[in-house]
C-alpha cells in the first residue's frame, strides 16, 4: 500500500551507526529505526542470541511456558516499578494492553463507569485504532471513522483542565509520555510529572507511561522517569529499543494495577516468542549495563555542547536545540522535511517530529569521534539549507 513517503535510499546492510545503500553509500544512522537499533546495527551480542535460538525453537503457543519470557520479565520488574508483564510484539499493542488493564482495573473494582484515558496534545501512542484515539492527532484519525468514546485530549500546559480531567468520576488513566517523541523531542520537566504522580494517586486514577521511545536507555537512565524519585507511574508501556530491532513489546504493571487481566481477557499470538526472548535478553543486559548509560549520559552532554555550538553559528537554521539524553530534537526555521533531504544529501540521516523539529536518536553506543563526524555533517547541511534559503529570498 502506498503508505510510506520513502526516502531514495535501499539499504544493504548496517554496522554499527552506519546504513550502507545498495550502492554501497555509507550514512551515519542518526534515526536507528526511529530510537529502535539502540545497540547499532548487527551488534555481536544480538545476532548471536538470535542465532543460537534460531536454532532450537522460533515460536510456541503462548499456552505454554516460554523459559524466556520468564527470564526477560523477571529481569524488568528487578529494574522498574513493576510486578508484572505482558510480552507482545510493537509498541501500539503495548499500549493496548495499557488501557485495557486500565479500564480492567476499575471495571473489577466495581467502578465500570471509569473509562476515560486522559492523553496530551503532541503525543503518540501508535497506530491502532485505540491508540490513535489515546493520541488525538487529528491527520491520523481523519477517515477512520468516529471517535472512540472515553478519550480525553488537553494541553500539558493547561493545569486547570487536567486537574479537573483527573477528579472526573468517570476518568480511569492518565497516558503520558516523559519525553515525547514524535511530538518534537519536548522533554516534560520533573516538577510537572511528579504532579501528576500526585493528582492521579490523590483521585484514584492510573498513570500510564509510554516509554516506547524514551526507554531503554534512550535518556542516560533505563527509564526516562527514572530521572525524578517518585515519578513512576502504575503501568508501562515499552518496546523499539527493548529488542533494539528486533520486534518486542512489552506492558509492565504493579499487581494492583493488573488485578483485572485475569485469563481470557487478554492475548497474543506471537507476543513473547523465544526468538523474541532471546534477543530481548541480550539487549536488555548490554543495555541496562551501568557502563551503556553512563556512556549514552557522556554522549548526550557532547552531542547536546556541539548542537548548541552548531545553533550558534547557524541561529537562522536552527532555532533550539531540546530534549533528552539521545532523544535530541532540532527545531529548525527551514522546512524540518526539507531539512532532513538536505542531511541525507550530506550523509547523515535524522528522523522528522513535531513543531517543526528534526530528532536525533543515534545508537546509545555511538563514540565521540562519530559524534564529531555527525556534526561536521550537520554543519555542512545546514550551510546548504542557508545557502537555498538566501536563494529563496
Amino acid at each position: 500500500m502506498n503508505l510510506y513517503n520513502r526516502a531514495p535510499i535501499a539499504v544493504d546492510r548496517g554496522e554499527g551507526v552506519w546504513l550502507i545503500d545498495t550502492e554501497g553509500r555509507r550514512y551515519l544512522d542518526c534515526v536507528a529505526g526511529i530510537a529502535t537499533d539502540a545497540l547499532g546495527h548487527a551488534h555481536p551480542a544480538l545476532v548471536a542470541a538470535l542465532t543460537e535460538q534460531a536454532g532450537k525453537l522460533w515460536h510456541v503457543s503462548n499456552i505454554f511456558r516460554i523459559p524466556g519470557q520468564e527470564a526477560l520479565a523477571q529481569r524488568l520488574v528487578d529494574a522498574s516499578f513493576a510486578d508484572c508483564v505482558f510480552f507482545a510484539n510493537t509498541g501500539t499493542e503495548a499500549v493496548e494492553c495499557a488501557i485495557k488493564t486500565a479500564r480492567r482495573y476499575h471495571h473489577v473494582n466495581g467502578q465500570p463507569e471509569r473509562i476515560d484515558i486522559v492523553g496530551f496534545a503532541g503525543s503518540f501512542h501508535g497506530r491502532t485504532y485505540a491508540a490513535i484515539n489515546a493520541s488525538g492527532n487529528a491527520g491520523y484519525m481523519e477517515g477512520c471513522g468516529p471517535r472512540l468514546p472515553g478519550f480525553v485530549q488537553l494541553s500539558i500546559d493547561d493545569t486547570a483542565a487536567i486537574e479537573a480531567a483527573i477528579a472526573s468520576p468517570t476518568t480511569a488513566a492518565v497516558i503520558v509520555e516523559p519525553v515525547q517523541g514524535e511530538g518534537g523531542a519536548r522533554a516534560l520537566s520533573g516538577e510537572w510529572l511528579l504532579r501528576l504522580r500526585e493528582l492521579t494517586r490523590k483521585h484514584g486514577v492510573l498513570l500510564i507511561h509510554d516509554e516506547v521511545q524514551s526507554g531503554m536507555g534512550r535518556t542516560g537512565k533505563l527509564f526516562a522517569h527514572q530521572w525524578f524519585d517518585g515519578a513512576a507511574p502504575d503501568i508501562m508501556a515499552l518496546a523499539k529499543a527493548l529488542g533494539s530491532g528486533f520486534p518486542v513489546g512489552a506492558c509492565l504493571a504493579t499487581t494492583e494495577a493488573a488485578k483485572g487481566m485475569t485469563p481470557g481477557v487478554h492475548g497474543t499470538t506471537f507476543g513473547g516468542n523465544p526468538l523474541a526472548m532471546a534477543v530481548g535478553i541480550a539487549a536488555f543486559d548490554t543495555i541496562a549495563n551501568e557502563e551503556t548509560l553512563a556512556h549514552a549520559r557522556a554522549a548526550s552532554a557532547d552531542f547536546f555542547e556541539r548542537l548548541e555550538a552548531l545553533r550558534a553559528r547557524f541561529p537562522d537554521v536552527i532555532a533550539e536545540v531540546r530534549g533528552k539524553g539521545l532523544l535530541i530534537g532540532l527545531k529548525m526555521i527551514p522546512n524540518n522535511r526539507e531539512f532532513m533531504g538536505i542531511a541525507r544529501d550530506h550523509g547523515i540521516l535524522v528522523a522528522g517530529g513535531g513543531e517543526n523539529c528534526v530528532r536525533l536518536l543515534p545508537s546509545l553506543l555511538i563514540s565521540a569521534q562519530e559524534i564529531a563526524e555527525a556534526v561536521t555533517r550537520l554543519e555542512a547541511a545546514c550551510g546548504a539549507a542557508r545557502g537555498l534559503m538566501a536563494k529563496a529570498a
